[in-house]
Order: structure tokens, then C-alpha cells, then sequence
């Protein structure tokens, strides 16, 4: 799968409909890849569509929906309530729309050999209690984010009530940089999003799974013989054993059917939602499975 640069509509604004028109979309790019899938698909179907995506960070995709330079914003957490109030304050009231589960995945050096950890050994990481790897103790931790703005760093500070990272975490500009930062640093634990790794039949994907190794991740806070350890699969994503798991949404702020609403129903309808399934993430709508049940008496 390819990965095209941020596309840029040309002129002005055009009159569109949900399968029409042009739409600029700001999205986390901790799902490049899913979004190039599911836009391409898109205007494939309907080629009278155009959607430009601009991959940014999760503050940059709200300010974009916000000054209304993009109308779709994806994101992995919902709106707080004073991003709400800024929204109505605004007159504007933006459509939420949960479409997919997915999870961090911390990722080391192939000559790492610390390859599970418990989430209690992550905070005192973050925090600095812990600088020293738990199986290495010459060698120090360097955990490396995208973005200090980035929905990923977010999150971590969240899960660790907000308390002051310690002095070896540092950020570079996006997940491709960590990739190859802890492909070349046996030191570093480096936080990215699992819809990097998570579509084992991309090409870019398997090239990242040669470079790096996933970390199995435990609950528990205290490891023994019996701890299960996990890693973000779509399994574990979808019944929630993979501890740092969280939700995608679409944030709309075009209430009317426009191509912004077209777009979202379409990631969220049928299509989208099997896209999303075949990238090893998990769909918030699970797509059934039809069989045909007959009275054919049986011989």
C-alpha cells in the first residue's frame, strides 16, 4: 500500500453531496495507513468524490475541523467538554462517530531481549522510577513518541494521572521516525500506533515487523510463570485483554448531507467497516455472518 503525500484541493469551495464535491479531512496520522485504504476505496466508488487528508497530529486534526479548514477530523478519543463548549460557543455541533477499535503497540530492537513487560513496568518508565531495562540492567531506557501533541503521548499521560514524564522520554515528529529510530537504538522502547503493524498483508507493514519487535504487554502487577502476556491483536483488541486498547472516531462538523457526512457513513456503513476488519483493527459495528439454514431434511 502506498502513502501519498497530503493532497491540497485546488480553487475555491465547491457545492457537494454525500457522494460529491471535494472535503479536506484532518487525520491522526497514526492511520496513514487505513486512510489511504478507505479514501481510496471511496472515490473508486464514486469518483465524482475527491477527499484530501492532511496527516497531523490529534490538536492540529481538532484546530483544522474547528477554524474549519477541514470538516472531518479522526481521532482516538472523544471531545472533551470544554472542546464541546469551544464547539457551541462557535455554533457549531460537531457528529461523533465511533468506527474502529485499536491500541498502542510499544515496539523495540530486534537485539532487544526485555520482549514483555507489565504496564506497571511502563509507568515507572514514564515516570523515571525505572530508567534501567528490566532483563539488561547496563542499558537505559529511551522511550521515544511521535509528537508531544500526539494522541499517543496524550494518552500515556492520561493513563499516569497526568504526572511529569521522566527525563528519558523524548518525541520525534511521527511513527515512521520511531520505527527507524528503534531499529537503529537497542536502548529505545519507542510508542506507536498497532494500524502500523496491524495489516499483516501490507507490504509497508511487514517491512516494519522485519525491522522492529512488538512487546507482549500484561495487566498484572506482578509478573510470575503464570502471567499472560499479550500483544495488540485483533483479538485481544476486540475482547479488551490487550491493556492499552482505545476507540477511532470521526468527528463531523458538517451536519448536513454533504461529502463530509457521505464519507463518514461510508467508513462507519458496510464497506468501511470490513476495510478497518482486514487491517487487523477491530470495527465498532461487527459485520454478521449470513448463513442460509434450509428444511432440507438431512439423509
Amino acid at each position: 500500500m502506498a502513502i501519498s503525500c497530503n493532497r491540497n484541493p485546488v480553487g475555491k469551495d465547491y457545492t457537494d453531496t454525500p457522494t460529491s464535491g471535494d472535503l479536506s479531512i484532518a487525520i491522526d496520522d497514526s492511520y496513514t495507513l487505513l486512510f489511504e485504504t478507505q479514501i481510496s476505496t471511496f472515490e473508486a466508488l464514486y469518483p465524482n468524490a475527491k477527499v484530501y487528508p492532511h496527516y497531523v497530529t490529534e490538536q492540529q486534526a481538532l484546530n483544522d475541523v474547528f477554524n474549519d479548514s477541514s470538516k472531518v477530523a479522526v481521532i482516538n478519543r472523544e471531545l472533551t467538554e470544554e472542546e464541546l463548549q469551544r464547539f457551541k460557543n462557535a455554533n457549531i455541533y460537531p457528529i461523533t462517530t465511533p468506527i474502529a477499535h485499536d491500541a498502542l503497540a510499544f515496539i523495540i530492537n530486534n537485539n532487544n531481549t526485555d520482549t514483555t513487560l507489565s504496564v506497571k513496568q511502563i509507568k515507572n518508565f514514564l515516570t523515571g522510577i525505572d530508567t534501567m531495562w528490566p532483563t539488561q540492567k547496563d542499558k537505559k531506557i529511551n522511550i521515544v513518541f511521535d509528537n508531544p501533541h500526539s494522541a499517543n503521548y496524550s494518552y500515556l499521560k492520561k493513563l499516569n494521572n497526568n504526572h511529569t514524564f521522566g527525563k528519558n522520554i523524548f518525541a520525534l515528529n511521527n511513527n515512521p521516525e520511531i520505527i527507524d529510530y528503534v531499529s537503529k537504538n537497542e536502548n529505545a522502547l519507542g510508542v506507536i500506533s498497532v494500524s502500523w503493524i496491524s495489516d499483516t498483508d501490507d507490504l509497508l507493514s511487514q517491512e516494519i515487523l522485519k525491522k522492529v519487535k512488538v512487546v507482549a504487554i500484561t495487566g498484572d502487577e506482578e509478573i510470575s510463570e503464570s502471567t499472560r502476556f499479550k500483544k495488540p491483536e485483533q483479538a485481544f483488541i476486540a475482547d479488551k485483554t490487550y491493556p492499552f486498547h482505545r476507540t477511532v472516531y470521526m468527528i463531523n462538523r458538517q451536519t448536513r448531507a454533504g461529502l463530509g457526512t457521505g464519507f463518514v457513513s461510508f467508513v462507519a456503513g458496510e464497506k468501511g467497516q470490513r476495510i478497518i476488519k482486514l487491517s487487523g483493527l477491530v470495527p465498532t459495528i461487527m459485520q454478521p455472518r449470513v448463513i442460509q439454514i434450509t428444511n432440507k431434511p438431512l439423509n
